[in-house]
């Protein structure tokens, strides 16, 4: 492989603080190299994954054995669509620091490969516990992403509706929690509750994702206008503008009855989805949450930190 150049603006400075102490054994100038290889990954990853994977490997051929150098070629390898390199790699930096964080990646590489029941395994590794909440929900997702693989959208509205429920004000990763939620009901066949989730979740993600676009099109069965804002009968259907917290409260208390429709035995079912029996609960066909094969999943990105990450 040819080592790519290095931009200008990939300053080693930039690198996470972390990331920095663990390059301190070796030479400075080395160590320079490697940061700046580490930030171009970072800076490149969303616009041009293939070159931001080609730093990664720059930085991992030099230093093979450091965590971050690995955590980064496999982050980077997933948003380029090499799912097999992604765990490869990702599974090589757990081995060298032990941490569980990237699980909810791994778990979507192998989904991205076509082997949803190992995705779904992933839950049940005796770190998942120990993630923080925003893993643990990404985990979540992806898992029930992995049972509208396999057929199983009911049993994908299972394992999101009591996070998606809690009430408060939403944290950061309620968008695309809520997506994901909205999304496991409509392919349970929930298109009203499926729209109402859109709705709200496009009242909460800035613009981040076509949510209002998909609570517009199950409402009126047409393509959201693009040239021109939203007459008045048009915000009607999607329910009106609703901040964060006025959206949460409004779906619960519209969906508090009918959420549990279906599910009287949803005490008793296991968090992967599964009842005592082992069987998936509720067994229909599916769709990916666009994550995957596609490789659209919003992931860290390696080596920055706070406001200067790209």
């Amino acid at each position: 492989m040819v080592t790519p150049p290095l931009p200008e603006e990939a300053r080693a400075d930039l690198l996470d603080q972390d990331v920095r102490r663990s390059l301190r054994g070796l030479p400075s100038s080395l160590a320079d190299t490697i940061a700046r290889h580490l930030v171009a990954t970072a800076l490149l990853l969303d616009d041009d994954p293939a070159t931001a994977l080609n730093h990664a490997r720059a930085a991992a051929d030099r230093v093979p054995r450091l965590a971050a150098v690995r955590e980064a070629v496999g982050i980077a390898a997933y948003h380029a669509g090499e799912y097999a390199t992604a765990l490869l790699e990702l599974r090589a930096a757990r081995r060298i620091d032990g941490s569980a964080h990237n699980l909810p990646l791994m778990a979507d590489s192998e989904r991205g490969l076509g082997r949803a029941d190992r995705a779904i395994a992933y839950l049940r590794d005796p770190q998942a516990e120990s993630l923080d909440p925003a893993a643990r929900a990404e985990l979540l997702i992806v898992v029930s992403g992995a049972r509208r693989d396999l057929g199983q959208p009911d049993a994908a509205v299972l394992l999101l509706r009591d996070l998606a429920n809690v009430k408060g004000t939403p944290p950061p990763w309620a968008p695309r929690l809520w997506y994901a939620y909205a999304e496991a009901l409509l392919a349970a066949g929930r298109d009203e509750e499926a729209a109402r989730w859109f709705t709200s979740t496009a009242a909460i993600d800035e613009g981040e994702t076509d949510a209002a676009a998909r609570a517009y099109f199950i409402t009126t069965g047409e393509l959201l206008p693009q040239d021109e804002d939203l007459d008045e009968d048009d915000t009607e259907d999607l329910d009106g503008e609703l901040d964060a917290e006025d959206a949460q409260e409004s779906l619960l208390e519209d969906l508090s009855a009918s959420d549990d429709e279906g599910f009287e035995d949803d005490d008793d079912d296991d968090e992967d989805g599964e009842d005592e029996d082992g069987e998936a609960a509720g067994s229909v066909a599916v769709d990916a949450p666009q994550a995957p094969a596609a490789g659209t999943r919003e992931t860290p990105q390696a080596g920055t930190s706070g406001d200067e990450r790209a």
